[in-house]
């Protein structure tokens, strides 16, 4: 990999349970990210769904802005995403794939859509990194 090309900072703190509060780096909306029972209380999104709505909404976003350079404007592109969980060999549960169905609203036999399906994918910051298995640093700091 080459030099970072720009950084952002985010915080999580946590609420009650696995209740966490999202800290953006910008005046975004509060989210809340929580876990499903039996753990939490599913008060939010937990980090699977939010890995997957991350990929589509990347690869939604790539394919919309392919479409506009190439002089079709589109409006409302709808994404579903299918999440299947599995267990690894220590039995630990993992996000064993992510399919994607991206609704363009336009013909299928659409010079725009078809000349961006062979490399609108490359241009999905989130996917090609999660494709790739991006690097994780983790420093655990006691503050008590």
């Amino acid at each position: 990999m080459s030099e970072p090309v720009s950084s952002f900072d985010l915080t999580l703190e946590q609420l009650e349970g696995y209740e966490f509060k999202v800290g953006f780096d910008k005046p975004y909306p509060e989210l809340h990210t929580d876990e499903p029972p039996p753990l939490g209380k599913d008060s939010g999104p937990n980090p699977a769904r939010m890995l997957a709505i991350s990929v589509a909404n990347c690869l939604s976003a790539s394919l919309l802005f392919c479409m506009n350079k190439k002089g079709e404007k589109v409006a409302g592109v709808k994404s579903k995403v299918h999440v299947e969980l599995v267990r690894n060999e220590e039995k630990r549960i993992r996000i064993g794939r992510v399919d994607v169905t991206i609704q363009a609203p336009v013909a299928r036999d659409s010079e725009a859509l078809m000349a961006c399906l062979d490399g609108f994918e490359d241009f999905c910051i989130v996917t090609q990194s999660v494709r790739d298995g991006l690097k994780v640093n983790v420093n655990v700091e006691a503050v008590g």
